[in-house]
């Protein structure tokens, strides 16, 4: 199973927002659409960070309240890992636990076309493990 499939059950809408945005902007997105990252994007659709709620907690944290009348482009992370819709489950699990990361952009062409979490990918592993599973029972009921 790939990126691509993940996409085809849960469609295409990422949550965008600019880098001039507030932080409380942000945090108001992330809870009005009940998720737990944005990405930032810039002219063209075109992903200059991300920026989750662990940031947004890591900026208070350090700075106190007034921290969320701050720039998001003070908080995103600049290095975003992104992946492709011909990425495997498989693959993307490796990208997000090696970065350490619950979120993934997906690009094509250098614009952004959706995004996976980690639930995502996880219930779609479980998918891939309960359909495996029966197809063996049927085998076996078969043979």
């Amino acid at each position: 199973m790939t990126v691509r499939d993940i996409l085809a059950t849960k469609g295409n809408d990422v949550v965008t927002i600019g880098p001039s945005s507030t932080l409380a902007d942000a945090a108001r997105a992330l809870a009005q659409h009940r998720i737990g990252a944005v990405v930032v994007t810039g002219p063209g659709d075109q992903i200059v960070g991300i920026l989750s709620e662990r940031d947004i907690v890591r900026v208070i944290g350090e700075q106190g309240a007034d921290a969320l009348s701050g720039a998001v482009s003070e908080a995103m992370s600049t290095s975003v890992k992104v992946c492709g819709e011909h990425h495997t489950v498989n693959e993307v699990m490796g990208i997000m636990t090696r970065g350490r990361f619950r979120h993934l952009p997906v690009e094509r062409d250098g614009r952004l076309i959706g995004i996976v979490s980690i639930g995502d990918v996880v219930k779609q592993r479980i998918e891939d493990v309960e359909r495996e599973a029966e197809e063996i029972r049927n085998y076996i009921a078969t043979a």
